[in-house]
């Protein structure tokens, strides 16, 4: 945790950012475990020459490189859409510094990452991400120290953790094998000073002793490896014995399998996340394949069923047809036939007064031809509406007695 004041200002500073509360959790998060880093709101320019504020974490993380702990000066620029684009991440050196240039690190002190390239908003975080440079600066340091006077460097001295005295660097002609192995030389990783930006970093300086190296963080030791360092004993001549370098030895492979320990079981739990979600992705899609099986089932049953039918239905007409095909003619009184006897007298009224309906119809045209006179035209028309009439009574009469409607 940090304290209040730190917290309002860290909110007072992301005012301006979409995603104010996961960009300060994830703020408070590097703070509260890095104390190295300070926080600040300055202008960044683009490589299109615009400028904008953005939010930035400026100063040191440690690194453990060949058994020895160095601090590398980081900057990381966060995006006013952070979580959703990934942050800018740059190596700081100091005047006392290189750049080393290799697929993680460019000329001009960017870092390139794969976990910055696969970014993901609701996975990554920076705390995350600094794990990550920890581990990738410790097999493949950013920086290296500058060349400095051979002379400087035989008086120079550099504190242990814990107060217990200073190491002596070796000295020009101390070639045995038995001597302190040497600080990293320029070609591979060097040591520098601790790097501060801001009022609020909290960073441990370097000796005061001009051309000294920074303090080591309290990390345990090897258990003898430093007694030969004390004061107090015989042996602070400084003569390394074959136990301490197998001391130093073990501990350094112990280092390095931790970490590629660390960085198979970080790759194996992704793994294993991947493969979760393809089974959770196969599980439903296995519930979709089985209910259009089942879907698929049904019409075919539907589809047989219906086969069935219509092959009953064709083997009717075909012995319909064939039946016509027997018979020479067909009589229309009798094409159509009644189960009942007052169905035939309905159906033979309906055929009767339908008849004398076209009968009127064609009279009524035939006096407008002037085909037949008036006279003749009502008299007609008298005798097959009197008729007519009739037969729709038997027809009424009929439909109430069968029990039909109306």
């Amino acid at each position: 945790m940090i304290p209040a004041a730190d917290e309002a200002q860290i909110s007072k500073l992301l005012t301006k950012y979409k995603n104010i509360n996961a960009t300060k959790k994830d703020v408070i998060d590097v703070v509260s475990t890095y104390r190295s880093l300070g926080y600040s709101l300055q202008k960044f320019v683009f490589n299109d020459g615009t400028t904008k504020e953005l939010f930035n974490l400026a100063g040191t993380i440690p690194v453990v490189y060949k058994n020895n702990t160095y601090y590398i000066p980081i900057c990381i620029w966060l995006m006013d859409t952070h979580p959703h684009n990934a942050p800018m991440c740059f190596v700081k050196p100091t005047p006392t510094m290189h750049i080393k240039v290799s697929m993680y690190v460019d000329h001009n002190g960017k870092i390139y990452l794969p976990y910055l390239h696969d970014w993901q908003p609701h996975t990554s975080d920076l705390l995350s991400l600094i794990q990550v440079m920890i581990l990738t600066f410790g097999d493949h340091p950013p920086v290296f120290s500058k060349p400095r006077d051979p002379l400087s460097y035989s008086q120079a001295a550099f504190p242990i953790a814990g107060g217990g005295g200073y190491l002596p660097y070796p000295s020009a002609n101390a070639g045995t094998s038995g001597s302190i192995p040497p600080y990293p030389p320029v070609n591979s990783f060097g040591p520098y000073a601790s790097y501060s930006t801001g009022s609020n970093s909290t960073v441990a300086n370097a000796s005061a002793v001009p051309g000294s190296y920074p303090p080591y963080m309290n990390f345990p030791q090897v258990p003898g490896y430093n007694s030969c360092y004390n004061s107090s004993t015989p042996s602070s001549t400084g003569t390394i014995t074959e136990e301490h370098i197998k001391a130093s030895l073990i501990s350094a492979v112990e280092d390095k399998l931790r970490r590629r320990l660390q960085e198979k079981v970080n790759q194996y739990q992704a793994e294993i996340e991947t493969l979760n979600r393809t089974k959770q992705e196969l599980v439903e899609g296995s519930l979709k394949i089985d209910n259009v099986i089942s879907r698929l089932n049904r019409e075919e049953m539907e589809l047989e069923k219906n086969v069935s039918i219509l092959r009953d239905k064709e083997q009717e007409l075909v012995k319909c047809l064939e039946a016509f095909e027997n018979n020479k003619g067909i009589d229309p009184d009798e094409a159509v036939t009644t189960t009942a006897p007052i169905y035939r007298q309905l159906l033979n009224a309906y055929a009767e007064e339908a008849a004398l309906e076209d009968a009127i119809y064609y009279m009524g045209e035939a006096l407008r031809s002037n085909v037949i006179d008036l006279e003749t035209f009502l008299k007609h028309v008298r005798q097959l509406s009197r008729k007519q009439f009739m037969l729709r009574g038997i027809m009424q009469k009929c439909r109430q007695k069968a029990g039909l409607a109306g």
